[in-house]
């Protein structure tokens, strides 16, 4: 199901055990256009502590949003690597977590890549085995870490100023993502065009966008500022159907993406 990000914000998530806090933002990764992490608030539960929850641990999204199952144990959660809010997510950090689940890294391929909806099931989700932080390196023997450029942005960050450029100049701001919770990924990016008070909300899917630059705080987009502009106005309110997104598309002149899934039964 196609679901505005916002209102995932502040959704318990329940543990296989009980609950183990609420939504807080996300980790995508920009060049899949997949989210990795949820960012969870555990509230009292771990003193304001925040932790990072894989996609690949996430299970059914409650129909009326209300949690998301997570298959593991507030044990695992509790003994995860911390996550420190005032720096950013590191490719060393993502291997520290990976390492103490147990799991093989997505940037590695195979079955680290669920981005296409493959969630685990809970049998597959064993006891990590405890953690233990990564040798340290010399200056001269640089690690895996940092021979893979990270490609992890935060969701947060593009909501919060983040603006839209198109072929012909800036048409707006980055006001939301459109998620598929069935296999996390960012289906869309809500765009507000014109003034912070007027103007309104058009989608812009990720096949669309050119780059984001982090230098400049902008989406670059490969459209004029006409079709972004002239394109169905989307309202959070109102359920996101197949109707509307043939609607946008056709508008764009582009192919669904659910088009390649019209294969077999």
């Amino acid at each position: 199901m196609l679901r505005p990000f916002e209102s995932l914000r502040t959704v318990a998530l329940a543990a296989s055990d009980g609950e183990i806090g609420s939504v807080r933002e996300f980790y995508f990764d920009d060049e899949h256009w997949t989210v990795r992490y949820l960012v969870v608030n555990t509230g009292s539960w771990l003193a304001g502590r925040e932790v990072l929850i894989p996609t690949r641990a996430l299970g059914e999204v409650d129909p009326q949003g209300r949690f998301i199952a997570v298959h593991l144990t507030r044990e695992q959660v509790r003994e995860s690597p911390p996550l420190y809010s005032d720096k950013p997510i590191s490719r060393q950090h993502e291997e520290e977590l990976h390492q103490y689940y147990g799991w093989d890294p997505y940037w590695m391929g195979g079955m680290g890549d669920l981005g296409a909806g493959m969630m685990l099931p809970p049998s597959a989700l064993a006891p990590p085995p405890a953690f233990a932080p990564p040798p340290e390196l010399s200056q001269d023997e640089p690690s895996q870490t940092q021979k893979i450029d990270s490609h992890l942005q935060s969701s947060a960050e593009l909501v919060s100023g983040y603006t839209i450029h198109a072929q012909d100049g800036e048409i707006g701001r980055v006001e939301d993502f459109i998620l598929d919770d069935s296999d996390w990924r960012v289906r869309y990016l809500v765009v507000h065009t014109g003034a912070w008070f007027l103007g309104k909300n058009a989608l812009l899917a990720p096949e669309w966008i050119d780059r984001i630059s982090y230098e400049d705080a902008e989406v670059v987009a490969h459209l004029p500022r006409s079709a972004i502009k002239g394109a169905p106005e989307y309202r959070a309110r109102e359920p996101l159907t197949r109707e509307f997104e043939q609607r946008l598309h056709d508008h764009y002149g582009r192919t669904g993406y659910w088009e390649g899934k019209k294969t077999g039964g």
